[in-house]
């Protein structure tokens, strides 16, 4: 499903705005997700704001801000910014503590509930309206936002309420490990791959060797909301009003993740893993081809001893790809409101911290001048980084409702029972579809 148009740079990044214009569309309906630099890197600089005009803090204040996001690769780069930050205002020290996506929500929904939130902290887009509708989160007022994107803002607006702001975007493409295809003698990816060329490869690099596995990708509801539109299914009708979890494109997908595991197993069993991640087993040299983020490039630029690149996500009868945007949020009990403010505005809005965010090769900030990011697209590896913006022609939104959480744990838990082969892939999908339809409400 071609979302929009490709063409040049220009054209990629107005499918950004309008991409986030569906979001903002979308959240509102809900209120009634370090690559080393080229020699000219750090030369295109985004452009000055004019001067700012957030309130600063007179007296010594500590704050604490809580995130995901850094981990895994970029905790360097988010303290590079809190110092950058504590320059420009030196009464505000900048706490900061970093979770592990996989524990994040379930701690921070324990601590919310609690009384033990930081005073701030990072959402994903998928959990952001929840949080709002149910008032656990500080309207932001007096933020200095002069250099964000007006449709980025919005989608973090609730009934005219800016209860966060976008503080980046990113999405996921295919990553490939250009010297196991060598060793296969075969052809490296491209931007029209399809997921036939995708199990072509993956059985041809799993033949290498007994330790060697063509493929590891998630089975988990984060991927499959992705995957069933590449075959054109969905997990929702389109008005959101009934579930269509165990439709036969939704089967088929979930099919071809799951035998890629129980039957051709050119992707690792948990037993074959030896409890290495996907990440981990990449970066050994045993992988082939890893679809996630783009937010992996510092740490396989740092830790690959072996050439890889990227290409578009291959699709089915159609492409799709992720979209993430996450948001910060203050805490409506934190004692140093002002200084909240600061920080946030200063993390999602200023040049200094959008300079750092691209040297590092992270993801992209959500600014009003997109640009400068010819910068991005000029760090290597990848060499083919303009996959990352090709990938906004295809870009799928997590299917968010009020009960988003437990509809992804429902199907999860229904996933994972599937993949260790104690029910059918069918069982699986039927068993989400009755279980959702008997304990969410849709609209």
């Amino acid at each position: 499903m071609k979302l929009f148009n490709g063409g040049k740079l220009m054209k990629k990044l107005l499918s950004l705005i309008a991409c986030l214009l569906m979001v903002a569309l979308l959240l509102t309906a809900c209120a009634t997700g370090n690559g080393k630099s080229s020699d000219t890197q750090g030369t295109d600089k985004i452009k000055e704001p004019e001067q700012s005009t957030q309130k600063q803090v007179e007296e010594p204040v500590t704050i604490k801000y809580c995130n995901f996001n850094s981990s895994g690769g970029n905790e360097e780069t988010l303290q590079k910014m809190v110092e950058a930050f504590q320059k420009d205002y030196p009464n505000i020290k900048v706490e900061v503590e970093t979770i592990g996506y996989n524990d994040y929500f379930t701690q921070m929904q324990t601590r919310v509930a609690g009384g033990t939130a930081p005073d701030c902290y990072e959402l994903n887009i998928e959990n952001f309206a929840a949080y709002a509708n149910k008032g656990l989160l500080a309207e932001i007022t007096d933020a200095d936002v002069d250099t964000l994107n007006e449709t980025a803002l919005n989608a973090f607006k609730v009934n005219g309420k800016q209860y966060g702001l976008p503080a980046s975007f990113s999405n996921v493409i295919l990553i490939y490990n250009k010297d196991l295809f060598d060793r296969a003698e075969i052809a490296y990816p491209t931007d029209d791959w399809t997921q036939d060329d995708v199990q072509a490869a993956a059985a041809a690099i799993r033949a290498l060797g007994d330790d060697i596995f063509g493929i590891w990708q998630p089975i988990t509801y984060n991927e499959l909301f992705k995957v069933v539109v590449q075959y054109g299914g969905s997990l929702l009708n389109e008005d959101k009003t009934a579930f269509t979890i165990n439709s036969p494109e939704n089967i088929k997908a979930t099919k071809v993740l799951v035998e890629r595991v129980l039957v051709s197993n050119v992707q690792p069993t948990e037993v074959q893993a030896g409890g290495m991640g996907d990440w981990d087993m990449f970066m050994s040299g045993r992988l082939g081809m890893i679809p996630t983020g783009i937010w992996a490039f510092n740490t396989f630029t740092e830790n690959c001893d072996f050439e890889w690149d990227i290409v578009v996500e291959p699709g089915s009868t159609q492409k799709a790809t992720h979209f993430f945007s996450n948001c910060v949020v203050m805490n409506p009990k934190t004692e140093h409101p002002d200084a909240v403010v600061a920080w946030l505005s200063w993390l999602t809005s200023s040049t200094a911290s959008a300079d750092i965010r691209l040297e590092a090769g992270w993801d992209l900030p959500a600014l009003k001048n997109m640009d400068d990011l010819s910068a991005y697209l000029e760090i290597t590896p990848p060499d083919n980084r303009e996959a990352v913006f090709k990938s906004l022609d295809y870009l799928v939104m997590p299917p968010v409702i009020e009960d988003y959480a437990m509809m992804s744990d429902i199907i999860g838990q229904k996933l994972a029972a599937a993949v260790s082969g104690d029910i059918t892939v069918e069982e699986a999908l039927d068993q989400a579809q009755n279980e959702c339809e008997a304990k969410i409400k849709l609209n």
